[in-house]
């Protein structure tokens, strides 16, 4: 499968970060405007939305640079060979600018003040623990998927971790750097204060680099080629000769 060139997979990762930054925040506005006073069932229709536009924003922009929408996303498929160190250090900013491009459309499509810093503070011993869980489940379903081929089922599997995750972690899970960025400029439902946003991207953190483990542990021949199919299968990847390997080859590969 041919590599799209760089600028082109920075676009997609831009525009897929603005609309997931979008979705959450704004389905997060219009659950409060929906239903006040009732914040499970804010959460829940702020986490169908998520869930269902993830889903959706993985298959827009999957096929063109593996939607990673997600800077530790990046990070960890470097760390196993599916893209290149100069890449993923190119994804990151972009990943932050969408999100936060994107939670200023959401607050400016439904009348609020285009940037609204969030006052609402999270961080806590229990929003660290969650974090933590959250992303290294996020990874790990990431990378199972595509260590046994069926990276088709991401999207879908993606969206339903997520909108599970909302309410099986106390910090209803970001799980994402860049969201949590975002997050900061919209002081809605869907907000994070600034003071409360480091121990979100500590935890964060903390969450790959434990999951760059369990990955080894788990699949310890886990190829390159194979780490290029996360998400979506989209482009080819270097093996450790420096030979070059069609991602989806993956895909007709069995798990040990």
């Amino acid at each position: 499968m041919e590599k799209h060139p760089l600028w082109r997979r920075l676009l997609a990762e831009g525009l897929g970060s603005a609309f997931l930054a979008a979705v959450v925040i704004g389905s997060g506005i219009a659950a409060q405007q929906l239903s006040p006073g009732d914040p499970g069932l804010e959460l829940l229709e702020n986490a169908v939305a998520t869930g269902s536009g993830l889903f959706a924003i993985i298959l827009m922009f999957g096929p063109i640079s593996g939607a990673h929408i997600n800077p530790v996303v990046s990070v960890v498929d470097a760390a196993f060979g599916g893209l290149s160190w100069w890449d993923a250090a190119a994804y990151l900013p972009t990943q932050v600018a969408g999100c936060t491009l994107g939670a200023i459309v959401a607050n400016v499509m439904f009348a609020v003040s285009a940037v609204s810093v969030s006052t609402k503070h999270r961080a806590s011993g229990p929003h660290f623990l969650s974090e933590v869980v959250a992303t290294l489940g996020l990874l790990l379903v990431i990378f199972a998927l595509a260590r046994t081929g069926r990276s088709r089922s991401a999207p879908a599997a993606l969206g339903a971790y997520i909108g599970a995750a909302y309410f099986f972690t106390s910090s209803t899970s970001f799980a994402n750097p860049a969201i949590t960025v975002g997050r900061m400029f919209s002081n809605t439902f869907a907000g994070v204060a600034p003071s409360s946003a480091p121990t979100f991207i500590a935890a964060q953190i903390v969450g790959a680099a434990l999951a760059v483990v369990v990955i080894k542990v788990l699949y310890p021949t886990l190829t390159p080629a194979e780490a290029a199919d996360i998400i979506v299968p989209h482009a080819e990847a270097t093996s450790t000769n420096g030979t070059v390997v069609p991602a989806n080859t993956a895909l007709a590969k069995e798990a040990p």
